[in-house]
């Protein structure tokens, strides 16, 4: 089994419920993206989310992906930066319950950053982060030892931010013979980075992870077509479509995979589980048609709760699902 590393925002999700779309537009808040606000925006949204139903878990895009490789059993670590604080000493302790090896800086003195997730009726969600402690995490903290004994990096593409912070952690990843992984994060993002997701692509990356959206301010085309663009940049190309399942590309190879049939109640997590399982998958070795299956298992399982933490029935019923594909 191949041991994977993930590096991300090591943030505090806020999971709300929101009646309808006015706190988006209110806040201008493009529906379905991550806007990123300073600490003065997070508390007036925060302030006027006060009062609805909400609930905390440790997050962040590759925090969420870590924690569900760790409760699938796969070695993991991840590395990322909090706040000396209690939302920071919640975070550390999260990632430990669910089996990973984590490597934590602590900020002296920023906060632990947060997530506010908006998710309206039709069960999309609407990320506001502000990242705090996280953003403080720098090129200069990486340390080659760190990766020692790890097969594959997995990354978040919200540290394009910080590009000397996810150049150097590809680099690192090359150096010591590692599988590169990336998730492109968020569409709006994809279109203000371009420039700098082609050179991190072209130079490092193997497998490529990107929802619809996110592919077409990739490449400018539609899913499909997107995928065959990618894919001429990588290893693996993935393409996931939503409740149309995705589309995984290597070389002549393609394969397209059904979403799990369920009950649709909050989108947020799927992209970062739907990773999570198909890592799981590669990392035992097994073929992309089955990655593909297992990442739409736990995409489809943690959409039918509110966040992206699923509770132990959930899990349960996953790794059924999971070890009934993976013996056929």
């Amino acid at each position: 089994m191949k041991k994977i590393i993930g590096i991300g925002n090591a943030l505090v999700d806020v999971m709300t419920i929101v009646p309808d779309q006015t706190c988006l537009t209110r806040f201008s808040l493009p529906k379905g993206s991550m806007t990123m606000v300073d600490a003065t925006r997070s508390g007036e949204i925060k302030e006027a989310i006060n009062g609805l139903k909400k609930t905390l878990a440790s997050g962040g895009s590759a925090g969420n992906t870590m924690y569900g490789l760790g409760v699938m059993g796969v070695y993991s670590s991840f590395i990322g930066k909090v706040g000396r604080d209690e939302l920071g000493n919640f975070y550390e302790k999260d990632m430990v319950e669910a089996g990973l090896t984590p490597v934590l800086m602590r900020a002296p003195q920023s906060p632990t950053g947060t997530a506010v997730a908006l998710v309206t009726p039709d069960s999309e969600r609407t990320f506001a982060t502000h990242l705090g402690a996280a953003t403080e995490l720098t090129a200069d903290e990486l340390r080659s030892d760190y990766y020692k004994g790890y097969n594959i990096l997995y990354l978040e593409g919200y540290l394009i931010f910080n590009f000397p912070l996810i150049e150097k952690a590809c680099r690192l990843a090359k150096e010591n013979r590692m599988c590169v992984a990336l998730d492109l994060a968020s569409f709006n993002v994809v279109k203000d980075k371009l420039a700098e997701f082609n050179d991190i692509v072209m130079n490092y990356v193997d497998i490529i992870f990107a929802n619809e959206e996110e592919a077409r301010a990739f490449t400018g085309l539609g899913p499909v077509e997107a995928l065959d663009e990618i894919s001429k940049k990588c290893l693996i190309a993935v393409v996931k479509t939503g409740a149309d399942g995705s589309w995984i590309k290597r070389g002549d190879e393609v394969i397209k995979v059904d979403a799990l049939k369920v009950n649709a109640v909050d989108t947020t997590g799927a992209g970062d589980l739907y990773a999570a399982g198909f890592l799981y998958g590669y990392s035992h070795g097994f073929g992309l048609d089955k990655c593909g299956m297992f990442g739409s298992i736990l995409a489809g399982k943690v959409i039918e709760n509110i966040g992206a933490r699923m509770p132990e029935e959930k899990w349960t019923e996953a790794k059924a699902l999971i070890a009934e594909v993976a013996e056929d």
